[in-house]
């Protein structure tokens, strides 16, 4: 019998009493608690952390027998001391609504309320004095140091940066209050600290120089996610069990799985890892969908990549690059959106020149890339939805039944039904970005290639009966695409091909904003 998969579960004691199924990470909390004293981990949303900083509250409060079978247990029980108790202290921001004035601040004063009672603290001092005043008292009646835990910190940050001033003050609710652990080291074991995004101007960091920052760390790579290896030791059941949901062997459903929820890297040389939440919940459902990407709709991130005229296409031409010391830190007024692309998920490393120390950035997997993109459709082309005569799915059927006149008929009405307003005045700009959106989103049901630079055409289309090859140029002439094709010899590839081939020229004209010619050459 399978065990059960822990989809939504993040604890640890409740995920091994119920006999849930369990992807062993205790090897990284032994060299954490082995190595030094205050750590930071930023993961994107739905990656484990939450289940991960509960393994760590399991270990340190010394409960044993959750971790039978497990790689710290032997390890554990080598040490001079195993399994002592220490007090623990978690703050879990998460859901909360912190976008009210003293929301902060009365999810920290409920906390420790919880605590004080424990110790006979009257709870009548600032929130930072009764927080150092909590850890000498507990460390007091203990005879231990304290251990805190924090889970997504960076919450009351995030759900309020449209609003400055509350953003502002949270940072300093912040500052003081956890600026306490570094006054009070005397009293502390452990430190651990997760979030999405690292705010580089957020004093947490600054003001806790102990901190150490594992998110791009090697040896922790795969601390949150799941490897190949982790896939086919603990996992390779379910897979069994998938493959024959999908009627396919296993080998092409792990390549399946591969391609839609792996291919993220937390270090240039680190192990890659799958989306945990989305391979889970494909296991379990039997279906390849996608679970990540819809659980939040990133739309703080489309808005700043139109308002930064951000050139889309290079996040699939391999020319979209970074550097460690850039993804390391986040600032909101950063003009640079990349390293909260890479923070929150939609972005991994998926290249690195040693010689030039630069990371070049991409998609992780299907499921981001084909997500994002459908995302960001409505932003650009806000009519190109189903039902209407502008939406992807009408112009697939057009290209798979070969409706030449059709296509140009859809491409037509979407640029028509473009606000004047939306496309500004960098008309061309917005021209490459909805071509860019809507033929590689057509890549996701047949095969395109898009403002390639090698040479071939800005679009090859590929079905079962025909080859489109497309040529688009701006304020010139259909005649002159057409010319470029032959010239270049973009068809060449498919000249013993018994698919119907159709180069197709497109002029489009930044003064009526819309396609001014369209020569077809079959």
């Amino acid at each position: 019998m399978l065990q059960k998969l822990p989809i939504g579960v993040q604890s640890f004691s409740h995920l091994r009493q119920e006999g849930y199924l369990y992807v062993d990470k205790t090897k990284y909390i032994h060299e954490l608690v082995n190595g030094s004293k205050q750590y930071f981990l930023s993961r994107p949303r739905r990656f484990g952390k939450s289940l991960f900083l509960s393994t760590l509250k399991a270990y340190w409060q010394g409960q044993k027998e959750l971790f039978s079978g497990l790689y710290i247990a032997v390890e554990e029980d080598k040490s001079a001391h195993p399994w002592q108790a220490y007090p623990v202290f978690v703050f879990d921001f998460n859901g909360k609504n912190y976008q009210k004035a003293q929301a902060l601040e009365n999810v920290l004063d409920e906390k420790l309320r919880g605590w004080e009672q424990g110790y006979a603290l009257s709870g009548t001092q600032s929130l930072e004095e009764r927080f150092r005043l909590l850890l000498a008292a507990a460390k007091e009646k203990s005879g231990r140091p304290c251990v805190v835990l924090v889970d997504e910190y960076d919450k009351p940050l995030l759900d309020v940066m449209a609003d400055e001033k509350l953003a502002e003050h949270n940072k300093a609710v912040f500052k003081g209050f956890f600026g306490v652990l570094k006054s009070c080291d005397e009293y502390l074991q452990f430190v651990f600290i997760t979030g999405v995004t690292k705010f580089s101007k957020v004093s947490i960091f600054s003001d806790l120089n102990h901190l150490k920052d594992i998110s791009m760390n090697k040896k922790y790579a795969a601390v949150c996610g799941i490897t190949e290896n982790e896939l086919t030791d603990t996992l390779w059941l379910q897979v069994e069990k998938f493959a024959e949901v999908q009627d396919k062997t296993t080998k092409d459903c792990q390549q399946k799985l591969r391609r839609t929820y792996d291919g993220y890297h937390f270090h240039p040389q680190g192990e890659g890892v799958y989306n945990p939440f989305s391979l889970l919940n494909a296991l379990d459902d039997g279906e390849l969908r996608s679970y990540w990407f819809v659980t939040g709709t990133p739309t703080f991130l489309i808005k700043k990549l139109q308002d930064g005229e951000f050139d889309l296409w290079k996040f699939t031409d391999g020319k979209l690059y970074s550097d460690e010391r850039a993804l390391a830190d986040y600032r909101a007024d950063n003009p640079d959106i990349l390293p909260l692309l890479y923070q929150t998920g939609y972005l991994t490393i998926v290249g690195y020149d040693d010689r030039r120390q630069r990371l070049t950035m991409g998609f992780p997997n299907e499921e981001v890339k084909y997500g994002f993109l459908e995302s960001l459709m409505p932003a650009y082309a806000p009519k190109a939805v189903p039902g209407t005569d502008t939406d992807i799915f009408t112009l697939d059927d057009y290209v798979e039944n070969g409706n030449v006149d059709g296509i140009r008929q859809i491409l037509t009405a979407l640029f028509a039904s473009i606000p004047y307003t939306s496309a500004g005045t960098r008309f061309e700009h917005y021209f490459a970005t909805v071509i860019y959106l809507v033929f590689t989103l057509l890549g996701k049901y047949v095969h395109s290639e898009v403002h390639n630079s090698q040479g071939r055409a800005d679009c090859i289309l590929e079905t079962a009966a025909y080859v489109y090859i497309f040529e688009f140029k701006l304020d010139k002439s259909a005649q002159a695409a057409l010319a470029q094709i032959e010239e270049k010899g973009y068809a060449l590839p498919y000249a013993a091909d018994k698919r119907k081939i159709y180069r197709i020229g497109v002029n489009f004209s930044s003064e009526s904003r819309n396609i001014a010619a369209w020569e077809v050459c079959e």
